[in-house]
């Protein structure tokens, strides 16, 4: 396990102090680098981490803020960071209002943010030509307001190119007000050489709407959708899937003209490491192979899922994060376990957004994790945005994870 274990040594309590909300915090043990920190006292909380290389080496990283004591459902706050060190360290270097669940991007050498203008906001999109200080604002369609009307959701999902476009998966959030009920899936796309802050440059695909009666009744939700393009060509939208156990993603398909989005109940869920928690899919050319950044339940927190007056959903699990690689899209496994606390309510390593770098991934993390204080609020209320390297991660394996995976029920292979 020497591999994995220094890499979380060599990472744990730096941080840049300036980012850091309470001085009195203790950051000692948190594991990777601390780029910013909200106590559970002050009612807001980390989320929607985002991350992008610029082309003079520099990281993005961005995240949002929600809670009680935010504005996230009138008009959203995003602080974005940016380290020149590789992740070392980290400065703020420009506060967004009016921006939510969006990701951080580089298109044609100029950096991009996209996402919602609040918990269920309209979707906007904004460019940044100085690297990620000063950012254009989404006044109307001609200068980043792609949807005037509607209600849509997301999170810090990847850009993809194939076939002369880019694409990006959303979910319409039109259907209702309950959460997952009111979820549709769907992708836009636009020509790579176009503008994107036109609303006229995007397509829609049509919409799939949530049937509960999927997955025998037991289907929720799905939303926080991958763009992927699978090995035989064709452009899919893998989702993130709410179901009691977890373990599952969906995969929708869209038409090469990016029109027709369609879903086969029957054949078009997968078995997925962590599908019940968002996902980020990327290819690597190097290797042939998918690969994912999760949140799978080990199977000794299966009795949490399935005892008690008022068991734990898998959604709700989050203290594991595991490597996952997958040569077809369908069949995935688990490499490495790469983060892990034992204790399940106040520890989470979620919503990771990463990037290959080289040899490395990196990533940033919305950690919930002990600071000396209160703690988190919960696992998925999260008290740190994390960045964290792992180095050489194609030649990682079960036994280079940060815990014995036997006691977690995992082979060691």
């Amino acid at each position: 396990m020497r591999r994995i274990m220094t890499i979380v040594a060599l990472t744990t309590a730096l941080f840049t102090p300036e980012l850091i909300a309470d001085p009195a915090a203790d950051l000692t043990q948190v594991p990777g680098v601390v780029i910013a920190h909200s106590p559970q006292s002050s009612g807001i909380y980390i989320g929607s981490p985002g991350i992008a290389i610029l082309p003079d080496g520099a990281y993005l990283a961005k995240q949002d803020e929600f809670g009680p004591k935010s504005t996230e459902h009138t008009s959203a706050v995003t602080h974005v960071y940016r380290s020149e060190d590789q992740g070392q360290t980290w400065r703020e270097v420009a506060r967004l209002d009016g921006l939510f669940w969006s990701n951080v991007f580089v298109h044609n050498d100029v950096a991009y943010i996209m996402g919602t203008s609040f918990h269920h906001g309209l979707i906007n999109i904004r460019r940044s030509d100085d690297g990620g200080t000063t950012w254009t604002e989404p006044v109307d369609p001609e200068h980043g307001l792609i949807t005037p009307t509607g209600q849509y959701h997301t999170a810090p999902m990847p850009m993809l190119y194939h076939n002369g476009r880019i694409w990006r998966a959303f979910e319409d959030a039109s259907n209702g007000d309950k959460w997952g009920e009111r979820y549709s899936a769907l992708v836009m796309s636009a020509p790579v050489d176009s503008d994107l802050l036109r609303s006229d440059s995007w397509t829609f695909s049509s919409m799939v709407q949530r049937n509960p009666a999927w997955l025998g009744g037991t289907f929720r939700a799905f939303l926080e959708g991958n763009a992927v393009l699978t090995p035989q060509g064709q452009i899919v939208d893998i989702l993130r899937v709410d179901c009691p156990t977890g373990g599952k993603a969906a995969v929708v398909r869209i038409s090469p003209d990016g029109k027709t989005a369609s879903f086969d109940s029957d054949t078009g869920f997968i078995d997925f490491p962590g599908g019940s928690k968002k996902f980020t899919i990327r290819y690597d050319e190097q290797t042939k192979r998918y690969w994912s950044l999760v949140n799978p339940v080990p199977p000794i927190y299966n009795d949490l899922m399935t005892t008690g007056e008022k068991p734990t959903r898998a959604a709700s699990i989050r203290n594991t994060a595991a490597i996952i690689s997958s040569a077809d899209l369908i069949h995935w496994k688990i490499n490495c376990i790469v983060l892990h606390h034992p204790e399940v309510k106040h520890h989470g390593f979620q919503y990771p957004d990463w990037l290959f770098d080289g040899d490395d991934m990196i990533a940033v993390i919305r950690t919930a994790y002990d600071d000396g204080l209160e703690g988190a609020h919960n696992a998925h209320d999260a008290n740190f945005l994390t960045f964290h390297r792992f180095k050489n991660f194609r030649e990682l394996t079960m036994a280079d994870s940060v815990v014995d995976p036997t006691t977690l029920g995992l082979p060691n292979r």
